[in-house]
């Protein structure tokens, strides 16, 4: 599918926008669909269809209009891209594989049954059920949601029988699951590429720093041992053998102090975690995924240099604002630091912003640096 073919995402966000700009870079036309008018990817996309996630009808537009359909947010229509595929519609990743990780605990439950690491987990639909496992197991556990959920949402942590009715009241949805808790010591991830001939690829392991549940900062190679390193991607390949699936993944991970390793959650697009392959990858992960719904062959993931990723993030007053940034001169005065901003015209509580990369000799000496920056760079509300 050689430029100018078209291609379409579903969801204008900071992700959509990446993507958009490496697709443009490589001479293909883009359409973007999103609610927002003046969203991020619309300012760098040929065309915007301006509808929700869900509008049926204007989905199959995008189609209609494109070679090629993929997604850069979960929480879409999965059922009417499947449609778009029984009617030959190209979407990728597939709308069968989106529809399985949307339901949280068929996704557990299609990786339990692969022989792939999770936490323990059983499904629930009332408070008696949780407290006789919870008489069973003990504490803590952790009450999910089985659809939507993000940076934290949708999620419980019960550390006392108490607690229960609370976990319950807060997610606020008719399904969900328990699973057990992991008391973990990192929390990792690694982008993994497959195209629709069955090749695939692993980026580097990632070490993630959350705050808020919101992630901070991405280092990059993680500090871990070399055992932990290998095992991460080959539970990478084997999820995606598992799904049988093409696009651009992120495998999230927890490691416990014992180096055991449990799959966290499987994002089916490219994922926050995976920004710094921007500039410290020979392939980014939205190049990547361009070759992959185009057809080209899989680019080197070789990562170029040791580096570190940091979101700028709104502060925690919860309305929305107009805003401006302070620092911009600082955070530009270092010599391999990469900014993206996101053409975002309001902020509010820990809403993402941009984010910074970067690239050193050492992570050591990048995570000193991004430390720095992330001091002098302030979101100011007007």
């Amino acid at each position: 599918m050689k430029p100018p073919a078209k291609i379409g995402i579903v969801g204008g966000g900071q992700l959509g926008r990446m993507l958009t700009f490496e697709a443009k870079r490589m001479g293909y036309h883009v359409t973007v669909l999103d609610p927002n008018p003046d969203s991020p990817a619309s300012q760098v996309a040929d065309r915007q269809i301006v509808a929700d996630y869900f509008d049926r009808f204007h989905i199959r537009k995008l189609a209609e209009a494109t070679d090629v359909i993929t997604y850069e947010f979960e929480h879409i229509n999965a059922e009417e891209l499947c449609r778009l595929e029984e009617d030959n519609y190209l979407v990728i990743p597939s709308g069968r594989v989106l529809r399985k990780i949307q339901n949280k605990h068929l996704q557990k439950t299609i990786l339990k049954r692969a022989g792939l690491p999770v936490p323990d987990f059983w499904k629930v639909s009332s408070r008696e059920e949780i407290e006789k496992i919870i008489d069973e197991i003990g504490l803590p556990l952790v009450l999910k949601s089985c659809f939507g959920g993000y940076d934290g949402k949708g999620n419980a942590v019960i550390r006392k029988r108490s607690e229960v009715q609370q976990a319950i009241d807060s997610l606020g949805c008719e399904h969900y699951y328990l699973e057990q808790y992991v008391n973990f010591v990192k929390e990792l991830s690694i982008i993994v590429a497959a195209n629709p001939s069955g090749e695939v690829v692993c980026y580097p392991l990632a070490e993630n720093i959350h705050e808020d549940n919101i992630l901070r900062l991405t280092r990059v190679p993680a500090d871990v041992n070399e055992s932990v390193e290998k095992e991460a991607e080959e539970i990478a390949r084997k999820v995606m053998a598992a799904l049988g699936d093409s696009g651009v993944f992120c495998v999230e991970l927890f490691v416990d102090r014992l180096n055991n390793i449990y799959i966290n959650e499987i994002a089916p697009r490219p994922h926050n975690s995976g920004h710094y392959t921007i500039e410290a990858s020979v392939t980014s992960q939205y190049e990547q995924l361009v070759r992959i719904l185009t057809g080209m062959p899989l680019g080197s993931t070789k990562l170029i240099s040791p580096c570190v990723m940091a979101n700028i993030l709104g502060d925690n007053t919860p309305q929305e604002s107009g805003y401006h940034l302070e620092g911009l001169d600082y955070a530009l005065s270092y010599e391999g630091l990469y900014l993206h901003l996101y053409g975002k015209n309001m902020t509010s509580r820990l809403r993402k912003l941009g984010h910074f990369t970067v690239l050193s000799k050492s992570v050591a000496e990048a995570d000193r640096i991004a430390g720095e920056v992330i001091e002098r760079l302030k979101v100011v509300r007007e």
